[in-house]
């Protein structure tokens, strides 16, 4: 009779043994699948966001290339504009200057020919030849 009843407590044990433990119960696979789903929704919410920064950064880029756009075009406008000035100036300095020279290389001839005139006449007029000596024109 012992025998038999050790026989029968070790076969139980034995089959206790042979249980396969469960890791997990049903209210943790019902936890698991609703973090789940509260995961991917948090995933979807997160992509709708990163769409609408890239949105924004897409305006805000094409609104920078456009100002990057005016400062070059401001830019080019006002160098050629002080270009444009710069040689108006140059210009305007050589035709305002041209008629002075022309008045000048005039009075410079009529000098020479007035000082030639006065040396032929101081040949005949001992007392002018005299004075354009005193000057150092003769």
């Amino acid at each position: 009779m012992f025998f038999l009843t050790a026989l029968l407590f070790v076969v139980c044990l034995k089959a206790q043994e042979q249980q396969v433990v469960v890791p997990y119960t049903l209210s943790d696979r019902d936890r698991a699948i609703l973090t789940e789903a509260k995961i991917s929704a948090l995933e979807s919410k997160m992509d709708a966001r990163f769409e609408s920064i890239d949105k924004q950064f897409m305006y805000q880029q094409r609104q920078i290339d456009d100002i990057k756009a005016l400062f070059y075009w401001g830019f080019g406008i006002l160098i050629t504009l002080f270009i444009f000035m710069f040689g108006y100036i140059i210009w305007d300095r050589w035709t305002a200057m041209q008629p002075a020279l022309d008045q000048s290389s005039k009075a410079e001839e009529n000098s020479r020919n007035l000082i030639l005139s006065l040396r032929e006449y101081a040949q005949k007029h001992v007392d002018l030849a005299e004075i354009l000596r005193t000057h150092g024109l003769l």
